[in-house]
C-alpha cells in the first residue's frame, strides 16, 4: 500500500455518518439547486428527469464507487493515487487538482451571491418584484460588493478545512446537510399547497417522450455526471481518508441517493410554485437569483421567510461542495509537498482568492480578458466542458485497464467480507461503457464551445491536458 510523503499521520473520518454527510455535501452543490431545475426546465421536464435518474444509477454510482475505491486503496489524494500506481498517470490526478483550483476560482463568487441574497431578502428585496432582475444585474457587475461577499464565503471554507477532516469537514457536514434537507422540504411543502401547483409536479415527473432528442440525453448525462462532483478528485481524496472496515458499495449508494434527492427536492421546491403563479419553467441560469425571488414575492409576507430559508439552503449547498474542492488542493499539498495543513490551506486559498477577484471583476467588464473572454467564463468553460469529463474518463480507463481487477474487487468487497454480486457488471461498465459515454459528452462539450465562438479557450484546455501528460513524470 502507498504511504504518504508527508511525515504527519493521515487524518480519517470519525464515523460512517460523518463521511456520508461530508461526501453527500461534496456532491450536493450549486449543480443541484441552481443548475438541475433550469436544465430540467429547458429540456422538457419529466423526460429529462427520467433519463437523468437512469444515468445517475448506472454511470454516476459506478464512477463514484471507482473514485472511493481508488482513493482508499492507495490512501492518497488525487495526484498520489495515480502516481503511486503508475507514474505515467500522474497527469490524471494533476487535472483533478487543476479542476479544483479553477472551479474554486469562480465558485466562491457565486457562493458569495447566495450569502448576499440572504441579506438582500432580509432588507426588502421582495418588496419591489419588478426590480429584482435589474437588482441582480447591478449587483454582480458592481466591482466591490460581490468581492466582499466572496471574501466572507472563502473565509468560511478556510475555517472549516483548517480544522481538518474529522474536526472540520465532518462536523460541518453533519450540521449543514440535515439543515439543507429540512429547508428544501419545508419550501417544497409550501409550494405544493398553492392552487395549481400540481401542474408543476406533472411537468417534473410526467415524461413526454416526444421531447427526447440527442440534446436532452446529453444534457441529462452531463448533469448526472457533474452534479455528483465526479472527475475532479474530490471523491478520491475523501475516499483516501476512509477506514478499511467501511462498506464502499453501501456508502456510495447512500451518497448518490442523497445527492439525487436534493436535486429532485429543488425541482419540487420551484416548479409547482412557478406553475401556480404562471411563470415559465424555461427561465435558464437566471432562475435562482431572478425568478425564485419573484416567486416568493408573489406569496406575500410569508414569502420573505421562505426566500430566506431558500437562500440559506443555497449557501449551505455551495459551502459543502466548495469545502471538498479546497480539500482536493490542500490534500495534494500535504501529501505531495509535505506542507502542514495550515500552510496548505493558506497557500491554496490565496491562489483561489486571486482567481476569484479576476472572475468577479470580469462580470462587470473589468479586468483582463483572454480571447475576448472574461476569467469567470474561462474557468467555467474549461472545467465544465473539458476537465471534469476528461478527468472522469481517465479515472475509468485507469481503473479498468491499469489497475488489477482482483485489487479492485478486494477493495470494494473488503477482502471478500462485503457481498457485491454486481461486481462484474460494474467492472464492465467502468472498463468499456462509461469511458465511451463520457468521451461523447466531452466531444459534444468541446464542439459546443467551438460552435459558440470559444474555440481558442477549448484549445487552451486541451493544451493544458497535453502539457500535464508530457511532464507528468517530473511532477
Amino acid at each position: 500500500m502507498a504511504t504518504s510523503t508527508s511525515s504527519q499521520p493521515r487524518d480519517t473520518w470519525g464515523s460512517k455518518l460523518g463521511f456520508v454527510m461530508a461526501a453527500a455535501g461534496s456532491a450536493v452543490g450549486l449543480g443541484n439547486i441552481w443548475k438541475f431545475p433550469y436544465t430540467a426546465g429547458e429540456n422538457g421536464g419529466g423526460a429529462f428527469v427520467l433519463i437523468y435518474l437512469f444515468f445517475v444509477i448506472f454511470i454516476g454510482f459506478s464512477v463514484m464507487l471507482t473514485e472511493f475505491a481508488v482513493g482508499r486503496r492507495t490512501q492518497k489524494s488525487a495526484v498520489g493515487a495515480f502516481k503511486s500506481t503508475d507514474r505515467r498517470w500522474t497527469f490524471a490526478g494533476v487535472i483533478g487538482v487543476i479542476s479544483g483550483l479553477l472551479i474554486m476560482g469562480f465558485y466562491p463568487v457565486v457562493g458569495g451571491w447566495a450569502i448576499a441574497y440572504v441579506g438582500k431578502v432580509g432588507t426588502g428585496l421582495l418588496s419591489a418584484p419588478e426590480a429584482i432582475g435589474d437588482s441582480f444585474g447591478g449587483f454582480i457587475s458592481n466591482p466591490v460588493q460581490p468581492l466582499m461577499w466572496m471574501g466572507l464565503y472563502l473565509l468560511l471554507n478556510i475555517v472549516i478545512v483548517m480544522k481538518g477532516i474529522s474536526g472540520g469537514i465532518e462536523k460541518a457536514g453533519k450540521i449543514l446537510m440535515p439543515l439543507l434537507f429540512l429547508i428544501l422540504i419545508i419550501v417544497s411543502v409550501k409550494g405544493l399547497m398553492l392552487p395549481g401547483a400540481m401542474a408543476g409536479l406533472e411537468f417534473l415527473f410526467s415524461p413526454d417522450f416526444s421531447k427526447i432528442d440527442s440534446g436532452v440525453v446529453l444534457a441529462a448525462l452531463g448533469q448526472a455526471f457533474f452534479s455528483l462532483s465526479l472527475g475532479m478528485g474530490c471523491m478520491i481524496t475523501y475516499g483516501s481518508y476512509l477506514k478499511k472496515k467501511e462498506n464502499l458499495v453501501q456508502t456510495t449508494a447512500m451518497v448518490t441517493a442523497m445527492d439525487t434527492g436534493v436535486a429532485i427536492l429543488a425541482g419540487i421546491a420551484m416548479f409547482p410554485a412557478m406553475f401556480a403563479f404562471g411563470m415559465a419553467p424555461t427561465a435558464g441560469p437566471g432562475l435562482v437569483f431572478v425568478v425564485v425571488p419573484q416567486l416568493f414575492a408573489e406569496m406575500g409576507g410569508v414569502g420573505v421567510v421562505f426566500a430566506l430559508m431558500f437562500f440559506i439552503g443555497l449557501s449551505v449547498a455551495a459551502l459543502t461542495s466548495s469545502v471538498s474542492l479546497l480539500e482536493v488542493v490542500v490534500s495534494y499539498l500535504i501529501d505531495e509537498k509535505g506542507m502542514s495543513r495550515a500552510k496548505a490551506v493558506i497557500s491554496a486559498s490565496v491562489v483561489m482568492a486571486v482567481l476569484c477577484i479576476f472572475a468577479s471583476l470580469s462580470l462587470g467588464g473589468v479586468g483582463p480578458t483572454l480571447f475576448e473572454t472574461g476569467a469567470f467564463d474561462i474557468f467555467d468553460l474549461l472545467t465544465d466542458k473539458i476537465f471534469l469529463a476528461v478527468g472522469g474518463m481517465l479515472l475509468c480507463i485507469f481503473a479498468g485497464w491499469r489497475m488489477k481487477r482482483e485489487d479492485l474487487e478486494d477493495e470494494i468487497t473488503n477482502g471478500g467480507e462485503v457481498k457485491f454480486p454486481l461486481f462484474g457488471l460494474w467492472y464492465t461498465l467502468v472498463k468499456f461503457v462509461i469511458p465511451f459515454a463520457i468521451a461523447i459528452v466531452a466531444f459534444m462539450g468541446i464542439s459546443s464551445g467551438f460552435d459558440s465562438g470559444k474555440g481558442p479557450i477549448m484549445l487552451l484546455g486541451i493544451a493544458i491536458i497535453a502539457i500535464s501528460a508530457l511532464f507528468s513524470k517530473k511532477l
